[in-house]
């Protein structure tokens, strides 16, 4: 029997702590030959924060990890009986990822490993209502984005008059549907 990938339900924001106790109960239950591996997809994520770039860790599927394994009654008890596993993916009997889809989640985590993502994809011409400061609920387009400082220069309209808002930083707006009225 050979080993294939299996996607494993988790409770939400535990993915870590249940990774590593699969892994460090293997030995003890003697699991190491039927389960070997066990991914938590993620991606290194920078944002600005008070002018300093901060690189975090964030799920790509909160609440879910892959285990690759050879299924016995023995493994599947074991994944099962972990605290923190909620089920296998479908319930009932686990049913392995094909070798296309392993292949194809694994190359993509592969490249999203050496890569950081910005939080925010801005564009400038977007439309943004500004959520802090001075301007809260202001809905205005973006003139320029500064990367390097995580920084916009905005539009907005006040009393009828375009007036641009300068400096404001990535956090204190979010994106507004394409149809929002700038104000």
């Amino acid at each position: 029997m050979s080993s294939k990938w299996y996607v494993i339900q988790v409770i939400s924001g535990h993915e870590k702590k249940i990774k590593k106790a699969i892994e460090e109960n293997r030995q003890a239950q003697g699991m190491e030959d039927l389960v070997e591996e066990v991914l938590v997809p993620s991606e290194n994520v920078a944002e600005m924060k008070k002018g300093e770039q901060k690189i975090s860790e964030k799920r790509l599927w909160p609440g879910y990890a892959l285990v690759r394994m050879t299924l016995t009654d023995e493994s599947w008890n074991y994944i099962k009986q972990t605290n923190g596993i909620i089920d296998f993916l479908g319930g009932g009997k686990p049913v392995p990822l094909t070798e296309g889809e392993a292949a194809e989640i694994l190359s993509d985590l592969q490249n999203r490993k050496d890569e950081v993502v910005q939080k925010h994809q801005f564009a400038v011409g977007t439309t943004v209502k500004i959520v802090d400061g001075v301007f809260v609920n202001f809905t205005g387009n973006i003139l320029e984005i500064f990367e390097e400082k995580g920084r916009m220069s905005v539009m907005v309209t006040i009393f009828g008059r375009d007036t641009r808002v300068d400096d404001l930083e990535f956090w204190q707006v979010e994106s507004a549907p394409a149809d929002a009225e700038i104000e």
